[in-house]
């Protein structure tokens, strides 16, 4: 039975690719652990109560479509009826996505963010859904940096529909409008044979009373506040 001879140079190319693999495989390793535990120390932060008013960016690095000041956030919080809380007040659940953003601006820019905030329904701060979540990380002097925007879009008319909540004047001006437009569906002669400006009037105060008496007892009832009160309030009742 003939032997194959060996190759020496083979042998030493082979010993070469094996611990080249095995360096490989243990970088790969290193580089994975460090991944995850970066993430992990990412979502802790999310989780974390964090008042940090400002983070280190690199101010050459930022886009400036991406920057917004509190008083526009406020202006869509109050329009759309949202709430833009710490994220660690947040109960729907952070898309990977998410954390890779972060993790990559924070790669880019040499620093560790915190202080996120969560611009969401308010619903979101108590129970999982699946609008449209956006998240930002405080600059500074009242200035926020879009992080990541997950989930659906709003419905194009939630706007108008959250319009009455924005302020007590818009209430009131839908309280009697409502009032008025029930007065005049009411068929004349209901009340007497001959319909007047005066009975009409009666009608529609009575309808108004009415009216405002349901709004303030849903309101005082279920602890509801404006828009304009509630838009970075922590508590559930409001």
């Amino acid at each position: 039975m003939l032997l194959n001879k060996v190759n020496l140079e083979e042998k030493l190319s082979e010993m070469v690719r094996e611990k080249d693999q095995t360096m490989f495989l243990n970088e790969l390793y290193q580089i994975l652990e460090q991944d995850a535990k970066s993430r992990e120390e990412i979502a802790d932060n999310l989780k974390e109560k964090d008042t940090s008013l400002t983070n280190s960016f690199n101010l050459d690095l930022l886009q400036t479509n991406r920057i917004y000041h509190v008083d526009q956030i406020k202006k869509i919080c109050v329009d759309y009826r949202l709430r833009f809380l710490p994220s660690n007040y947040f109960k729907g659940e952070i898309p990977a996505e998410a954390i890779a953003e972060i993790k990559r601006i924070e790669t880019t820019h040499d620093t560790e963010l915190k202080g996120f905030r969560i611009l969401a329904p308010s619903k979101l701060f108590k129970l999982e859904d699946k609008d449209d979540p956006i998240m930002f990380a405080p600059i500074g002097n009242n200035y926020f940096y879009l992080i990541h925007k997950w989930g659906n879009d709003l419905h194009p008319l939630r706007k108008w529909l959250m319009w009455p909540f924005k302020n007590i004047i818009n209430l009131t001006c839908l309280v009697v409008a409502l009032s008025y437009l029930i007065a005049l569906s009411i068929p004349d002669g209901l009340f007497s044979k001959n319909s007047t400006s005066a009975q009409f009037f009666i009608i529609f105060f009575f309808m108004f009373k009415c009216s405002a008496a349901v709004v303030i007892f849903y309101g005082f009832a279920l602890g509801k506040n404006f828009s304009n009160a509630i838009w970075n309030s922590k508590y559930f009742n409001s």
